[in-house]
């Protein structure tokens, strides 16, 4: 996902790249672009307005939705959808989301900057749509010093080379950087102008079908460090618990019917970001839906790959590239009572 770490397109999260979905002060920025899609008020008591953009493991809810989830499970939900994942952030941030679907990178800089909220759910962990690519004739990490690497600056894609290189004994001063839009990126590794890229689905399955590369690093390779949140308003978990404990028990009715019946959760999935269901088969593999046990352990504080475990490596990255001002309490940032509730 390269997200503020910013962005994605399906695989976005954020149409600036998956970026971690955009930059700190661009996330926490200018309302007025958001506006329109909520509108001036406050979100309205009766129900929980949720954020989503297009990401697998947030697309979705809308297979919850039509499949009648929220109302089995007594959760009154408007979900609102972003095209702009960027403003999804900013949205919540602003208080104008009761909740919203974004990455754990971007949680910790509104944390750090005092905003009350409270991861309240996993979506999904990105096992393999994001990748680092190389050409035929590199072999091995030792071949891949001192070549040029095309991505995202600052990205996910970043975030996955920064991780890649480090568990291979290697630095980022052993690689050349091309700062270049994900599709450019693409673009370049298959023109031969670069050695290796750092890309997203669907991406990487154009280019290893082609014969021209072939992933040497995922972010299946990085368990638990790109990880697809429900993030909630504080105030929202206060006065709208009952509908957002409905919402987490909703989810995994929805986890348990992709798993079980995914070609047509695709095609539901597909036709929300205008797609073919053949197409949007491509971006199912390298999601990891997480279910009820794998929500227990990433949001226990003791496991090593949970939220609390991997925020050492996340804000590392943040901070080397001054992505993020403060220090977050990683573990104020996640209220587990929710899920517990919902799996009473």
């Amino acid at each position: 996902m390269s997200e503020p770490i910013t962005s994605r397109k399906t695989a976005p999260r954020s149409s600036s790249g998956a970026g971690w979905r955009s930059r700190l002060a661009a996330q926490l920025g200018a309302l007025a672009v958001f506006a329109s899609a909520l509108g001036a008020s406050a979100p309205a008591m009766a129900e929980v307005k949720v954020g989503v953009s297009d990401w697998p493991g947030w697309v979705a809810w809308y297979v919850a939705e039509q499949k009648g989830y929220f109302k089995k499970h007594g959760a009154d939900v408007k979900l609102v959808w972003f095209a702009n994942y960027t403003d999804s952030v900013s949205a919540l941030s602003a208080g104008q989301l009761d909740a919203n679907s974004q990455t754990w990178s971007d949680t910790l800089g509104p944390l750090a900057k005092g905003i009350k909220l409270k991861t309240i759910l996993v979506n999904d962990n990105s096992a393999g749509n994001d990748a680092l690519l190389v050409s035929p004739k590199i072999k091995s990490f030792a071949e891949l010093k001192g070549k040029q690497v095309a991505l995202e600056q600052y990205s996910i894609s970043h975030f996955v080379l920064a991780n890649a290189l480090a568990a291979n004994g290697l630095k980022p001063s052993d690689v050349k950087i091309v700062n270049l839009a994900a599709g450019d990126a693409a673009a370049a590794f298959l023109g031969g102008k670069v050695d290796a890229a750092v890309v997203w689905n669907p991406w990487i399955d154009q280019i290893t079908r082609s014969g021209k590369g072939r992933a040497l690093f995922t972010s299946k390779d990085m368990p638990g460090l790109v990880p697809d949140l429900l993030v909630a308003q504080e105030k929202a978990i206060a006065s709208k618990r009952k509908d957002l404990v409905g919402m987490i028990k909703a989810w995994f009715d929805t986890e348990k019917f992709i798993r079980e019946q995914p070609a047509e959760a695709a095609k539901i999935m597909a036709k929300v970001v205008s797609m073919k269901a053949d197409d949007y088969q491509v971006f199912m593999p390298g999601t990891r839906f997480f279910d009820a046990a794998a929500n227990k352990a990433a949001l226990d504080p003791t496991q090593a790959t949970s939220l609390v475990g991997v925020t050492p490596k996340v804000l590392g990255f943040l901070k080397e590239h001054k992505l993020i001002e403060g220090t977050p309490d990683a573990a104020k940032g996640i209220d587990a009572s929710l899920l517990a509730d919902a799996l009473k």
